[in-house]
């Protein structure tokens, strides 16, 4: 009965071990750089799993965004019911309607525990900066903010919009 027993813990260790060998377990733990991580936010965004106007989880919001951030997202996508909230267009490209070409991430610059990652495309023929402002936190980079430019900012609008 002994033999059996340290034989079934044994055979158990090495499947857990196995398990988290595994390229998907390894890819799942692996913490993002911040390129990465709006790099794979826009992959999702781009295939119609955007994180922004689904209200089934908060998971995927909480992936990408710190959690004051996604937490207003949320609100926003849970509140507006379908109709326009205070995200009125597409936050990623800045804009209702979209065509978009010459798409670039740019290398992320680091300073006091932050990035920047600044993200530039054509829209229209208009070019268009776009900087996504990171924190590396407990679960590794998350954003903080996206800036827009001329003062304007994805936090501003929200707190814009408690008013």
């Amino acid at each position: 009965m002994r033999f059996l027993r340290s034989t079934l813990m044994i055979f158990m260790v090495m499947i857990l071990a196995t398990v988290s060998q595994s390229p998907q377990a390894q890819s799942n733990n692996r913490r993002m750089s911040p390129n990465e991580l709006v790099a794979d936010l826009y992959k999702q965004h781009d295939r119609k799993h955007s994180p922004f106007f689904q209200t089934r989880s908060r998971a995927s919001l909480y992936k990408y965004f710190e959690k004051s951030l996604a937490d207003m997202i949320w609100k926003d996508a849970v509140t507006s019911k379908g109709e326009v909230g205070v995200i009125d267009g597409d936050p990623l490209y800045d804009a209702q309607d979209m065509e978009i070409k010459k798409f670039a991430i740019g290398k992320a610059v680091y300073a006091d525990g932050q990035a920047r990652v600044n993200v530039s495309f054509e829209n229209f023929g208009q070019r268009k900066s776009i900087i996504f402002l990171l924190r590396n936190g407990r679960s590794g980079w998350r954003i903080s903010d996206i800036d827009y430019g001329q003062g304007r900012t994805l936090v501003g609008e929200f707190k814009a919009s408690r008013r």
